[in-house]
């Protein structure tokens, strides 16, 4: 069974993981290869479309910072801490 991927760099879902997962507008998001699915609020949800359209870290942090009024420390803290759940969940067993 394939595993959910982070870039040590970035800590960004490889191009396979983002491509794989099911997103629906409502939030829900489900990885077919592990079976694991659970629900996002309305930015997890965003963050999640923008990363499978763009995979681009800049661009992502851009967006967030233009539509949330966010320092870039607190923006860095929260995106990691997103990103880091996301992996969590997506590995539990």
């Amino acid at each position: 069974m394939s595993e959910l991927q982070f870039s040590e760099e970035s800590l960004l879902p490889d191009a396979a993981t983002l491509e794989r997962l099911a997103l629906s507008s409502s939030g829900f998001l489900f990885d077919p290869v592990s079976g694991h699915s659970f629900t996002l609020n309305e930015t997890g949800r965003d963050i999640l479309k923008i990363l499978q359209e763009t995979r681009d870290l800049k661009a992502l942090k851009q967006q967030l910072s233009d539509e949330y009024d966010l320092d870039s420390s607190t923006l860095d803290r929260d995106l990691l801490e997103f990103l880091g759940s996301v992996r969590d969940q997506l590995r539990r067993p």
